[in-house]
């Protein structure tokens, strides 16, 4: 991962998320109804809504905002079914996309992220076509500065709890975890007081494409604009090395 800093690139996130947290309370709102859905509205027997509510507070998102969406979530019945979509396709000079999808009306997200693909030159594949190309990691990044554990104890604490791998950086450690043991490890490193500046399942490209032509960056910085700026959008995740 050297070179590939994710605290730069969640620093970045959260520089542009303090500009528009309606943008990601909406996605973590949709989320946590979910979560409520699937496996109830008390967070002690639900593990994906525990993980849903630290994302909450990692992105600052207030006790009471969580609470009124658990409990909107819990007491509607008639409160609106998402459904998860994602779609792979490819940016400028074979750039790998995937971008996960929670709506409510699908033919309007497939229209939109079809047309943010075109607008930035690229194009939507067929399912599968990318996806090789990512590992479905869970990953917890941790702010050196936040952090007042020693770097080996930090490392044992998330190994003994499950953790694949842990890296220091040069501002932040790493861990990354398979996806089903992500929540283990969060939860022991919650129980450890350790701040997590981001702590979510993700893809994690197996090889970076560069791009060097301006025309391509401004078209893929196009299409991540256009998708970022979408409701529907959960999360992108590409191999560009920016």
């Amino acid at each position: 991962m050297s070179g590939h800093s994710k605290f730069a690139n969640i620093k970045h996130k959260k520089e542009k998320n303090d500009a528009a947290k309606g943008k990601i309370f909406t996605i973590i709102g949709r989320e946590i109804a979910v979560a409520v859905k699937e496996g109830g509205s008390d967070p002690a027997n639900n593990s994906k809504l525990r993980d849903v509510i630290a994302k909450a507070k990692a992105n600052n998102m207030p006790n009471d905002t969580i609470d009124r969406g658990i409990k909107k979530a819990a007491g509607d019945a008639n409160s609106v079914n998402y459904v998860v979509n994602t779609y792979e396709g490819y940016g400028p000079n074979g750039t790998a996309i995937i971008v996960d999808t929670l709506t409510d009306n699908k033919n309007r997200t497939a229209s939109n992220v079809r047309n943010a693909f075109t607008k930035g030159g690229g194009n939507v594949g067929t399912s599968g076509c990318v996806s090789f190309m990512f590992d479905k990691k869970g990953q917890i990044v941790i702010d050196k500065e936040e952090c007042t554990m020693d770097a080996d104890e930090l490392m044992m604490i998330a190994l003994d709890a499950g953790a694949e791998d842990f890296s220091e950086e040069e501002d932040s450690f790493e861990v990354l975890t398979a996806p089903e043991d992500f929540s283990a490890v969060r939860e022991a490193l919650e129980t450890a007081s350790i701040p997590m500046m981001e702590a979510e399942i993700t893809m994690i490209p197996q090889t970076w494409v560069e791009l060097t032509d301006e025309n391509d960056i401004k078209k893929m910085n196009r299409i991540l604009d256009l998708l970022d700026e979408d409701d529907d959008v959960q999360a992108v995740y590409h191999n560009w090395d920016e």
